[in-house]
């Protein structure tokens, strides 16, 4: 990926109220707002949960606010979207908020 492109994508990111960070730590993930990023990727998250899914089950830690090396990100991830079928076949992309 170019460095345009991953700046493009984070840039868009810092605007969100939440961002979701998949880490290369087997199954954890962070939650919170994106406020600095670099050339690297290295990220400052404020606000930042840790959620793992192991074994045992969802774990999450509040962790206040976290800087992210970017060697160790594996995804960004903003507003999921949602895929919607209808009786009429169509299909409609719909946000988080829609379905709240």
């Amino acid at each position: 990926m170019s460095q345009q492109t991953i700046h493009r994508t984070l840039s868009k990111a810092i605007l969100k109220p939440e961002v979701r960070i998949k880490l290369k730590i087997w199954n954890t993930y962070l939650t919170g707002k994106l406020k600095m990023f670099d050339n690297y990727m290295n990220l400052i998250v404020e606000n930042a949960k840790e959620i793992y899914f192991g074994r045992g089950g969802k774990r999450s830690k509040d962790l206040g606010t976290v800087m992210i090396r970017g060697a160790s990100v594996i995804f960004i991830g903003q507003d999921r979207e949602k895929l919607i079928f209808s009786d009429t076949d169509e299909v409609k992309l719909m946000y988080r908020d829609e379905f709240e």
